[in-house]
């Protein structure tokens, strides 16, 4: 049986040794690699070949990938590296690796073209300073050949054990059953769209009530489709880390009814998992780093060892454990599991972010992935949260007292441009706004930003062997990151946005390039899964998702009917409050007599959502003093992991309380409390965004690209009730449940509000 690798994964996995080292770092951007690598091209001639695919093969091996560049009138074949930094401060192991990816192209280039040698050339090229720095060599083909050779032996024994799992695999995903003794009622019709879509290879939009177990009905079909439809990778991304677990623990299900265990990543994010967040990514400072590529093989090995024989999911705490065994940073060993997984588990921005590891690794290796997104009505805020970015005055002025001698006066002219910036929002009479929206980039902050980053740049360069002040690294990352959103900045799809913060001894500004619609640049993810499925309880209307997320015209939709009736879901419409900001002081003694009255009818555990921490604790300490012996508990502002996790241990089931959240936070979706672990839920707001101007600017914009009519919907009205219907779908779980909600606003009684709320609730005046 062949097996098929890509030139760079097979030369990572021999070529490189050494340690874990970020000194030469950060990175370019894979934009910023992409415009180095296009700017390189166009200073050569007309005979130059860009990104040539080659190919061979050695046994059963089949090796293939894209050259950077050949000139066959040298002939000469080019690697190409975009950098920051010195040069001379690149670690060895960078070099070697380099070169072995250029010697076995030299050497598919020599069997393409039936060259006797060929110029080797590794073009480092600057993209802060767009200047090439050239190293050539000269290799005859026998040589090549001979390092082509023993490459792909030393590779040989793991491509026979890949491939031979990869058979083993599809032989079981192909027999397997639904792990339940039935579908759920709605969940049978889920999974069977879910598998024509894949098979069509067609983007699916999928609507399904929330309790009908959307999870297992996606992953079981895809997983279903993975050898007839010739994927290679599940990846299932989602936005919060309740996601994750049920994505673990349907994939926990499946497996021991297959002959083959399926290998299954959790990915998390990188200072969830650094256990010396300290220390410096180089094998000076962090022992974890030291040798990283030395202990890797051994590590790597454990792991599909352990998968195979404990039927064990490879989540963040296992491979947390095999990594410390081995010495070795469990973050990067997550990263170089994902190669060898059949299905990851991880967070939106793995795969959508600017620098998304999975798409950057799936085009790298042609690897042919399926996407699920769970909750994915979360995409249009995270998808613009990916692309935007923001500075902070604050930062820059204390960095301006506390940074290195020769840096100082870069700082302080940039908090000077600050200043003046923020001089420049306050009116002539009256009071500066807080926030707003500015017509365009401040064009000289900007300038003193990229000259401050110049030279902040070259002095982290110089500084490897010395510990570096995190915040001066911290600022560093930021304004990389700024620039990176400004190369993508255009008048249509961002604003740029101010805020003015309180302090002491005075104000800041804080400046925020703010992405509106992220589809232009998701567009491209989405062309590169050969199956993308994103699901939830609420992705209707479907025009919405599909504009902001720029999805393809060919995206098909389905919706689930619901499997509840309405006799398990009391619904009543509280018409006579109302909860805009200039009424909630009236509204809190009404609410309060409503929670106690709904409460006394039938006690039990209640969710009550409202659009603040604020109107929250005003109302939830007007009901203590009403009713003390009325035991609640209340969502906290930034709140961690083991906090929330307190929370909902609260409601136990046959437990009597109420628990207070803000609507749209961590416990309005993602959360699973069937039985009596809830009966019911108050929701005391309609969940639209502030009004204000930056809020109305976003109107404004969405209104002139989608149509004045869908302006105030896609600003306001579809993200505020999509909201609602996630936390609703908190109090019916299954068919056994039953429970009541009460909806607390005036304009919960307006046919256009009405018509967006699930069609199966019947509901009653209150």
């Amino acid at each position: 049986m062949s097996y098929t690798v890509a030139v760079r994964a097979l030369c990572e996995f021999v070529a490189k040794r050494g340690d874990l080292d970020l000194r030469f770092t950060p990175s370019p951007s894979a934009l910023e690699g992409i415009e180095g690598h296009a700017k390189v091209a166009a200073r050569r001639g007309e005979g130059y070949q860009r990104e040539l695919s080659l190919e061979g093969e050695y046994r059963e091996l089949k090796v293939r990938g894209r050259a950077d560049g050949f000139d066959a009138t040298v002939p000469r074949l080019e690697e190409i590296k975009t950098h920051r930094g010195e040069l001379e401060r690149q670690p060895d192991n960078h070099r070697q690796l380099h070169w072995a990816q250029a010697k076995i192209y030299g050497w598919l280039a020599c069997q393409r073209f039936a060259l006797k040698e060929i110029e080797l050339a590794l073009v480092y090229f600057d993209i802060d300073r767009e200047r090439e720095t050239v190293i050539r060599a000269r290799h005859d083909r026998k040589a090549l050949e001979r390092f082509f050779t023993e490459t792909c032996e030393a590779f040989l024994s793991w491509a026979q054990q890949e491939a031979q799992h990869a058979l083993q695999r599809e032989r079981a995903l192909a027999s397997m059953k639904f792990p339940m003794a039935d579908f759920r009622p709605g969940q049978r019709a889920l999974a069977e769209t879910v598998y024509k879509a894949a098979r069509l290879e067609r983007p699916l939009l999928l609507q399904a009530p929330t309790g009908i177990g959307k999870t297992l009905g996606t992953l079981f079909p895809l997983l279903k489709a993975l050898p007839a439809g010739k994927l290679d990778k599940v990846f299932f991304l989602t936005a919060k880390t309740p996601g994750r677990q049920l994505a673990l623990d349907a994939l926990a299900r499946l497996d021991p009814g297959l002959d083959t265990p399926l290998r299954a990543l959790e990915l998390i994010a990188r200072e969830k998992s650094c256990e010396h967040p300290d220390k410096a990514c180089h094998g000076e400072s962090c022992p974890l780093a030291a040798g990283f590529y030395d202990r890797l093989p051994a590590a790597r090995a454990k792991a599909l060892e352990q998968v195979a024989r404990e039927r064990s999911l490879l989540d963040a705490e296992t491979l947390r454990r095999l990594a410390l065994a081995e010495g070795i940073c469990p973050y990067y060993l997550g990263q170089e599991m994902a190669r060898w997984s059949d299905v990851v588990v991880g967070d939106y921005n793995h795969y959508f972010g600017l620098g998304g590891m999975l798409h950057a690794l799936a085009q790298e290796q042609r690897w042919r992935v399926g996407v699920l997104v769970d909750e994915a009505h979360n995409l249009v805020e995270r998808g613009r949260l990916m692309f935007s970015a923001e500075l902070d005055e604050r930062s820059v002025r204390e960095l301006a007292r506390s940074a290195p001698k020769g840096l100082r006066r870069g700082f302080e002219r940039l908090a000077r441009a600050f200043r003046t910036q923020r001089q420049a929002l306050a009116p002539s009479a009256g009071e500066a706004p807080l926030e707003g929206v500015l017509e365009e980039v401040p064009s000289t902050l900007v300038g003193e930003l990229t000259g401050l980053t110049a030279r902040l740049g070259e002095h982290l360069a110089t500084q490897l062997d010395e510990p570096v002040d995190p915040e001066l690294m911290r600022f560093y990352l930021q304004a990389l990151g700024f620039a990176r959103v400004l190369e993508l900045f255009d008048a249509r799809h961002f604003q740029c946005e101010f805020e003015r913060l309180p302090g002491k001894p005075r104000e800041t500004l804080l400046l925020r390039l703010r992405n509106l619609v992220p589809g232009p640049w998701l567009a491209p993810r989405f062309e590169a899964a050969r199956a993308c499925v994103l699901f939830s309880a609420t992705l209707a209307p479907t025009d919405y998702f599909i504009d902001l997320l720029g999805l393809p015209a060919q995206t098909a939709w389905f919706d689930v009917a619901s499997p509840f009736a309405a006799a398990q879901l009391r619904v009543r419409a509280v018409s006579r409050i109302s909860t805009r900001y200039r009424d909630r002081e009236a509204s809190i003694e009404p609410i309060v007599e409503l929670i106690e009255a709904g409460y006394a009818a039938c006690p039990g555990n209640y969710l009550a959502f409202f659009s603040s921490f604020d109107y929250l604790e005003r109302v939830a300490e007007r009901l203590a003093q009403k009713a003390p012996g009325l035991v609640q508990w209340r969502q906290s502002r930034r709140m961690g992991e083991e906090q929330r996790r307190a929370f909902l241990e609260r409601f136990a089931p046959g437990g009597q309380g109420i628990g207070f959240a803000v609507l749209g936070g961590a416990f309005g979706e993602g959360v699973d409390l069937p039985g009596d672990r809830l009966v019911g839920a108050f929701i005391a707001t309609l969940g639209l965004p502030q009004f204000n101007a930056v809020n109305q600017a976003l109107r404004q914009r969405l209104g002139a690209l989608f149509g004045e009519s869908r302006g105030y919907r896609y600003a306001y009205l579809y993200p505020g009730l999509t909201k609602v219907i996630q936390a609703a779908g908190r109090v019916i779980r299954d068919e056994d449940d039953r429970g009541a909600l009460w909806l607390i606003d005036d304009r919960f009684d307006t046919a256009e509000v009405r018509g967006m709320l699930p069609p199966w609730w019947e509901i009653e005046r209150a």
